[in-house]
């Protein structure tokens, strides 16, 4: 009897070389196994759960027809346990073209569902749902006859994220596990010294910077930026550095809208009885895209020219107006910025709206008009890359944060030089030596910059006798 012919199915993925190394980029140093592809093997849950449960970490990768590659990473494996799963390292991804974004699961909320169904992120976002080639958002649920926003494990939009397309093309998932050929000491695209050495020195040549200009003793370095990006806790950041442990001086957090609501000027001293250091950490409002809060451009121009006085409460609805007296006579060159920092959040850098962007380019129109030095401070880096989560050493190796960094560069119009990654103080209670060296590095190039901007004005200065 004659056996009968198996045709053996091979599976490729669709991904190409480029795609593949932006999805291990937000990964870490990690190898791409297939084992699920929808088309081959079906859009129906109990094929996905076939080839997928217990295979440990694992990434889901759609496809739709606008050119969108997104999906979710769970390290955690499906079982089909019926249970809510706890999943601090899942996360969200949209790649688009150069672009790629990454969403971590907000703290406190179940990263899935790990019923039968098709897989789910936070019970949000459904995949192959209804054994169908679609993804599906959701966004509400009913309670009897009311209809309420649900929790929100993750925090995107969906026009971001997957283009509003919800058909999909293909989907596909992959085993995650740790690449053996990569090595760890990759070559660095920018070189820093991580030792306690490195870090003393620093802190001496901050001590000692004398501003090239006589007439002023102290450099105001000016922060801007989004709501929540990181200004205030840079400031506590440097504080916590020269006082010696960690200080919470400037009111942060990550509330919806701003928590400064004053223009405050803040000097940082060499340690709690020590002088005070050649440098004011100037904080504002923070951006918002809609008109009416946060921060006026208008108040902006004030503060660069040196209007604004310390402890001025910002008015969304109206700009400041200057006394007529104080306004007749121009400010001097010691109460004018002489450095501006846009400070952004490297998790959301492809997730600013064009209002927002547009916003941060009148303020660097009216930057560049006044030749005021500007450096662009990209924080958060650590939960933006889960190698440089794992080793803050790791900033200068990362391929996902040089192509953030060349994101930022591109998208406000500074050159990559300009862009300083850095992780602030924020759930720490000790001082750490990697976090500190990147932030001082962060300061002493604000302070070589606004030297730049003195000795270009230099001459303006010279009174004639």
């Amino acid at each position: 009897m004659q056996k009968a012919k198996v045709t053996k199915v091979s599976i490729t993925s669709n991904l190409t070389e480029e795609q593949r190394k932006q999805l291990c980029d937000l990964l870490g140093n990690v190898e791409l196994s297939l084992l699920y592809k929808a088309s081959v093997h079906g859009y129906n849950a109990s094929a996905f759960h076939k080839r997928c449960d217990l295979q440990g970490p694992t990434l889901l990768v759609a496809y739709n027809h606008s050119g969108y590659i997104f999906g979710g990473y769970t390290s955690v494996d499906y079982a089909q346990s019926g249970q809510y799963i706890t999943d601090k390292e899942a996360f969200l991804f949209s790649v688009h073209g150069n672009h790629s974004i990454r969403i971590n699961v907000n703290s406190e909320y179940k990263a899935r569902l790990d019923d039968a169904g098709g897989p789910n992120f936070g019970q949000q976002l459904y995949f192959c749902y209804k054994n169908q080639p679609a993804v599906y958002s959701q966004e509400y649920c009913c309670k009897g006859m009311v209809k309420m926003i649900i929790d929100k494990t993750f925090s995107f939009n969906p026009a971001t994220l997957y283009g509003n397309d919800t058909q999909l093309t293909e989907c596909e998932v992959y085993k995650v596990e740790d690449d053996p050929d990569v090595s760890a000491e990759e070559k660095p695209w920018r070189n820093v010294l991580w030792t306690a050495d490195r870090r003393a020195e620093l802190m001496e040549i901050i001590r000692n910077h004398k501003p090239l200009m006589r007439s002023v003793s102290r450099v105001r370095i000016l922060m801007i930026g989004p709501v929540g990006a990181g200004k205030s806790s840079f400031f506590n950041s440097i504080n916590s550095i020269f006082t010696g442990h960690v200080t919470n001086k400037a009111m942060s957090g990550s509330a919806g809208t701003s928590l400064t609501v004053q223009f405050r000027t803040y000097p940082v001293n060499d340690g709690r009885e020590g002088k005070p250091l050649p440098f004011v950490l100037c904080d504002t409002m923070g951006l918002e895209e809609q008109s009416g809060a946060g921060l006026d451009i208008e108040d902006i121009s004030s503060i660069l020219q040196g209007h604004i006085p310390d402890r001025y409460k910002f008015n969304p609805m109206a700009p400041f107006q200057p006394d007529e007296q104080k306004s007749s006579r121009p400010a001097s060159l010691q109460e004018k910025i002489h450095c501006v920092v846009y400070v952004i959040d490297s998790t959301k850098i492809s997730l600013m709206s064009n209002k927002l962007q547009e916003k941060l380019a009148s303020i660097r129109r009216k930057v560049n008009s006044l030749g005021i030095a500007q450096i662009v401070l990209m924080t958060k880096v650590d939960e933006a890359c889960p190698l440089v989560e794992e080793n803050l050493q790791s900033v200068y190796v990362s391929s996902y944060i040089k192509s953030k960094v060349q994101e930022v560069s591109s998208g406000l119009g500074v050159p990559v030089s300009c862009v300083l990654p850095v992780k602030n103080y924020s759930q720490e209670l000790e001082l750490e030596l990697n976090c500190d060296v990147l932030l001082l590095t962060a300061l002493q190039q604000m302070l070589r910059f606004a030297d730049d901007y003195f000795d270009d004005i230099r001459p303006v200065e010279v009174n004639p006798k």
